[in-house]
């Protein structure tokens, strides 16, 4: 994170020395993106779950960066889940792109990785999508929340994944919570169900 600050401070001090529009001026400019994210990024640190571990592959790029939950209660209880966040030139006008790398069964995931996740729509009817006051930490909150209280199962985005668990459901109403996890490792998916109610 150094690295691009450092690079900020640098442009500041060389702004005077150089005439501006000159050609080696645009190859030093810093986006508007950028700036905000040095501050996001910083705060996003400081703020982040403890279920979540943020990494970033190229330090002077943090608009890409990857992020690895791993919910402590739920369904998902055991998992490792990796997103990959990409956050737009147009930034904060736009929301960041953010798709799961890991294959997994959830109503808000689909199998090839796009998120149904209010606060990632550029547009939402219910209001609740994104806005310029929202920031790299609010998605962080929000993708980890998928495991837990934001899990959906009535406008779901994976509509198989909701039904299976809306018929286990109605079939096992005395299953306990944790009876039924659904988790992922090393990119497979698998599914444990609960089989003692059904032992002879």
């Amino acid at each position: 994170m150094l690295t691009l600050a450092s690079k900020l401070k640098r442009d500041e001090g060389v702004k005077t020395g150089r005439p501006p529009g000159g050609p080696s001026d645009s190859s030093h400019r810093v986006s508007i993106r950028d700036r905000l994210l040095i501050k996001e990024v910083a705060e996003l640190e400081a703020n982040l779950p403890s279920t979540c571990k943020a990494s970033f592959p190229d330090e002077n790029k943090l608009h890409h960066f990857q992020l690895a939950v791993s919910p402590d209660e739920g369904y998902y209880q055991s998992g490792t889940f990796h997103f990959e966040i990409d956050v737009p030139e147009a930034y904060n006008m736009v929301p960041p792109k953010v798709k799961c790398q890991t294959r997994i069964w959830h109503p808000n995931i689909a199998e090839t990785g796009e998120i149904c996740l209010s606060l990632l729509r550029e547009h939402s009817i219910d209001g609740t999508g994104w806005a310029p006051t929202r920031t790299l930490k609010d998605v962080v909150w929000g993708l980890n929340s998928l495991f837990t209280d934001l899990l959906n199962f009535d406008d779901p985005l994976n509509i198989d994944a909701a039904e299976h668990h809306l018929r286990d459901k109605v079939t096992k109403p005395t299953s306990p919570p944790g009876g039924r996890l659904l988790y992922c490792l090393h990119g497979l998916m698998l599914y444990y169900r609960w089989f003692t109610a059904y032992a002879p």
